[in-house]
């Protein structure tokens, strides 16, 4: 009888703590937070929570609102007249949309359309599809309405008859146009290139609307990459500007306009901003940039017409992300805060007491079941000299007298920051709850350790950053805990590349990897590939360039079909066949090169997928064979 109650006991204590482990099911049951702003009272902020349902394989989005002060949310059907909207001008006159314009005729049934049937597309130039889209002759307009009886007219296009975009494709939104701060103007960004000139320059520019003359003239006139436009309330524009044409990930600086002429607040600081806001007295800017492997709060003051220089401040500091500034209201600025270990909620930064406080608790009840991974910060010596930051992840309740399988995350971008992300893909925790120490290495190319180290990566895909990755592999190795006969390696897009590039290159430390949308043949790459200034940039050119050495080099030695002959170990791939970025053929081709040289492959096709995978079913899918391979392979 005691035996009997015994083992029901240790039963019912076995199912209680692996019910409270992190899964893919689980993960799909945490609300996705997002700030939409603070009320025109100052006193409440209004935020959405998101949540995947799997059945309809759609998210259901709901409103809510919460005082600024702290308290209980409120559901809300709508956000109604609660916020300012950015939309409408300071008079109440006018109001801004955006409209699809149909200004080319691509599509067979434009040009033919006595075969109504036909489903053919025609080009002439470059640009014939765009991330997840096809061309097909419409292009995203800014619309400017009169307000008449509380109601908009059907409005003017402020861009007729021109093949760009506003919102900018495929990232852009609402933030790409606004008003001036007196209403009589709009600000616009659009990349006024077409066809092949578009897919081989980042070269967006700021385009004033004058509302009273009709006429648009352009604000800058750099070779890089102008967006984020937004003024302040005593009327100074600013907005975020890459210096070089080509370069996407190129150093991120705040530019202000005004009486004082234009200025540059961040040129002699060695970082790169995310995003930025107006404090609400104007005299000082409020930011995002990555520092050290996480995303802090910064501020830089706006000098005006003295001769001082602009002097940056980090405002936060600690182990986690302040991923976005949602508004401020008085000396409280609301932000959007996650780590590791918990997605992102909204928080209050009290700017005089320098205090961050959780404001939404939307995944607390769910977080207090889940027990929580270490994150530990390391750094290693790399060959150059210099200390790399790895951030290491372990199970939840490490046994450091036990051996654990470990994984490699390879970081994507390739020039993307690493911090205290809590991806619902790439999600650390989930590989720690499944029994396997994450190392995830701030190789160069990322932000956060200066602008020399986020550029090395340039130029020298499969060089010093190849290095990086093993060197931070063989320290963790290195310890007791860790399975040295049970290593893999993971990554998606420049990650997927890297596992490509370390199956010809790792000796044997490996057992197994999972690449997902990665760049496997850089010459077909470059063929197909949407955005051709990236390839131009990163490696310096086309593959057909004889004279080009750093191309050539490239194109050879740091390309990873041409290391298959050293591929060894089992790999499952994923692609979608939507992902214009790094087209499905990448995958196809790794994938027959595995199966023709007899390596143990597998291949996850998602054909209504992009670069991400989106949709929940989709998700839990992909999920379900990355641990499925994992527990096969490792």
């Amino acid at each position: 009888m005691k035996l009997n109650l015994l083992t029901t006991t240790l039963c019912c204590f076995y199912f209680l703590t692996a019910t409270a482990q992190l899964t893919p099911e689980k993960l799909q049951e945490v609300g996705r937070v997002s700030g939409i702003g603070i009320t025109v009272d100052g006193k409440n902020v209004v935020y959405s929570v998101s949540v995947p349902n799997v059945e309809e394989n759609k998210s259901k989005r709901n409103l809510f609102s919460i005082p600024l002060a702290g308290g209980a949310a409120v559901k809300i059907d709508s956000v109604g007249n609660l916020i300012k909207n950015r939309l409408i001008s300071a008079d109440g006159l006018y109001q801004l949309s955006t409209q699809e314009v149909k200004v080319k005729k691509v599509l067979g049934t434009d040009l033919y359309p006595n075969y109504p049937k036909n489903s053919a597309q025609v080009y002439d130039d470059l640009h014939y599809r765009h991330w997840d889209k096809w061309e097909d002759g419409s292009f995203n307009h800014v619309f400017l309405h009169k307000i008449v009886n509380g109601k908009p007219d059907k409005g003017i296009d402020l861009m007729p008859n021109e093949p760009y975009d506003c919102p900018t494709l495929p990232m852009g939104d609402e933030n790409d146009f606004t008003f001036s701060a007196d209403g009589k103007s709009v600000v616009y960004v659009c990349k006024k290139k077409f066809g092949t000139a578009y897919a081989i320059s980042t070269n967006t520019e700021l385009y004033s609307y004058d509302i009273a003359t009709q006429k648009t003239t352009v604000l800058t006139k750099g070779a890089g990459y102008d967006v984020d436009p937004a003024f302040s309330s005593t009327g100074n524009l600013a907005w975020l500007s890459m210096k070089r044409d080509g370069f996407e990930a190129d150093k991120n600086d705040i530019i202000v306009s005004g009486k004082a002429g234009e200025m540059n607040l961040t040129a002699s600081w060695d970082g790169t901003v995310a995003s930025f806001l107006w404090a609400a007295d104007g005299k000082k800017i409020y930011f995002i940039a990555a520092v050290d492997g996480t995303l802090q709060l910064f501020e830089v003051d706006y000098p005006g017409t003295s001769k001082k220089a602009p002097v940056v401040v980090q405002l936060t500091s600690g182990e986690f992300d302040v991923s976005s500034i949602i508004g401020q209201s008085g000396n409280t600025l609301v932000v959007s805060r996650n780590d590791m270990n918990r997605a992102p909620e909204l928080y209050t930064y009290d700017i005089a007491k320098k205090v961050l406080t959780q404001l939404t608790k939307a995944n607390d009840n769910f977080y207090a079941k889940i027990p929580k991974s270490k994150i530990e910060k390391r750094y290693v010596d790399t060959k150059d000299g210099k200390k790399m930051l790895v951030w290491v992840v372990y199970p939840p309740n490490f046994d450091p007298s036990r051996k654990y399988p470990t994984l490699l995350y390879c970081q994507g971008g390739p020039q993307s920051a690493l911090t205290q992300i809590y991806s619902f893909r790439w999600n650390f925790q989930l590989m720690a709850a499944n029994g396997y120490i994450v190392v995830a290495p701030n190789r160069r190319g990322m932000p956060g350790h200066g602008v020399e180290w986020n550029e090395q990566i340039s130029k020298d895909w499969g060089g010093m950053v190849m290095i990086d990755y093993l060197l931070a592999i063989d320290n963790m190795a290195k310890e007791p805990f860790v399975d040295k006969d049970r290593l893999g390696a993971v990554g998606a897009s420049y990650g997927g590349y890297s596992v490509f590039y370390l199956a010809g290159i790792h000796q044997k430390r490996f057992k197994t990897f999972i690449a997902h949308a990665g760049v496997f043949n850089l010459k077909s790459m470059y063929g197909t590939t949407e955005e051709v200034f990236f390839p131009n940039f990163d490696w310096n050119g086309a593959y057909w360039e004889k004279d080009n050495v750093i191309a050539q080099r490239t194109y050879s030695e740091f390309n990873p079909i041409e290391k298959v002959g050293e591929w060894n170990t089992p790999m499952l791939i994923t692609h979608g066949g939507k992902d214009y970025r790094v087209p499905e053929g990448q995958g196809f081709e790794a994938f027959q090169a595995l199966q023709l040289r007899g390596i143990r492959s597998r291949f996850l096709y998602l054909p209504d997928e992009n670069h991400w995978i989106l949709k929940p079913q989709n998700a839990l899918v992909w999920q379900k064979e990355f641990y499925r391979w994992l527990k096969e392979t490792l």
